[in-house]
């Protein structure tokens, strides 16, 4: 399992990458590693150490306090999400939920209302 660091290392990771117009593979060759380490970092499957992380601020060119930048404000979030949440799991990242979303869009305005009603009305019954 990702820890909150290895996510928040990863997106920046990603979003900094992106933003030069590099592709996987590109960074991957210019720092001596195969694009699946990449993409291993980017989803924060695997670690990057100390001396990845030196490599690849290197080669995206910014000092390698970029990678913690707002990492502090992200466990915050992070910490009250899984507060709010059942299981400490993120509620909007559940296929289940992104399918009923989509489920729910895609009825007219009328039926949506009345199964939002239907909804509610069953958080609010007693448990048997």
């Amino acid at each position: 399992m990702a820890n909150d660091i290895d996510l928040h290392l990863g997106k920046r990771l990603r979003r900094r990458r992106r933003l030069l117009g590099l592709t996987q593979q590109q960074l991957a060759v210019a720092v001596g590693i195969r694009f699946q380490q990449i993409q291993k970092y980017e989803c924060g499957a695997n670690r990057i150490s100390a001396a990845r992380l030196w490599q690849l601020a290197e080669a995206l060119e910014v000092p390698v306090s970029y990678f913690y930048d707002g990492l502090a404000d992200a466990q915050a979030r992070s910490e009250a999400e899984k507060a709010d949440e059942p299981r400490g799991e993120g509620m909007m990242a559940r296929k289940e939920t992104m399918d009923l979303v989509k489920a729910y869009y895609q009825l007219e305005e009328r039926p949506r209302r009345r199964l939002l009603d239907l909804a509610k009305s069953l958080n609010n019954e007693p448990t048997v």
